[in-house]
C-alpha cells in the first residue's frame, strides 16, 4: 500500500520558463553577462550565450576563461535531474575546459540530451550503482568556430526507496 506521502506526492518542479527567468536574473550570471536564451519543455535542450563586455574580458581583450566555463557549468545537471526525475541523484564530479582559440563577441553553447544518453544512463543506474557519464560541450562564437570546449562528468545514482 503507498504512503501517505507517495499518494498526495505533488510535482513542485518549477517550469523551464521559470528557471530560465531565476537563471537570467542570478546575480553571477547577470554580472558575467551569461543569458540563457532557451529551455525546451523536455528539458533536453538548452542555448545559453555570452557577451563580451568589460566585466568578462581579460587582460588581452577576450573572454575570460572563467566566464567561459561558469556559462556551461550548471546545465547538463539541471537536464539531467529534469529529464531523470526525482528518482535519482545527479550531481557534477569534474569538469575541464579546453581553451582552443581566443573568444570575441558574443559566444554560444548548444546543450542537447538524446534518449540513447539516457537510457543508457537508467540501464547502468537500475540496481541502484553509481554512474559517471561525460558529457562534451562546444562554446562556438559567431562565426560557429570553437573557442572552447567542456567536458563534464556527472555523478548519477537512482534512490534505493525508488527501485
Amino acid at each position: 500500500m503507498p504512503s501517505f506521502k507517495q499518494t498526495f506526492e505533488i510535482d513542485m518542479t518549477p517550469s523551464p520558463r521559470l528557471v530560465k527567468t531565476l537563471i537570467n536574473l542570478w546575480p553571477p550570471f547577470l554580472g558575467a553577462g551569461i543569458r540563457v536564451s532557451r529551455i525546451a519543455t523536455d528539458w533536453r535542450e538548452v542555448d545559453v550565450s555570452l557577451r563580451l563586455g568589460l566585466t568578462n574580458r581579460n587582460y588581452v581583450g577576450v573572454h575570460f576563461g572563467g566566464s567561459l566555463y561558469a556559462m556551461t557549468d550548471p546545465f547538463f545537471m539541471l537536464m539531467l535531474m529534469n529529464c531523470l526525475g526525482r528518482d535519482y541523484y545527479v550531481w557534477d564530479r569534474a569538469g575541464r575546459i579546453d581553451y582552443l582559440k581566443p573568444g570575441r563577441g558574443r559566444v554560444n553553447a548548444r546543450f542537447r540530451l538524446d534518449e540513447t544518453q539516457l537510457a543508457e544512463i537508467r540501464h547502468h543506474t537500475a540496481g541502484g550503482e553509481k554512474y559517471l557519464p561525460e558529457m562534451t560541450v562546444d562554446v562556438v562564437d559567431h562565426a560557429g568556430e570553437v573557442v572552447a570546449r567542456v567536458h563534464k562528468t556527472l555523478y548519477v545514482r537512482r534512490k534505493k526507496d525508488r527501485r
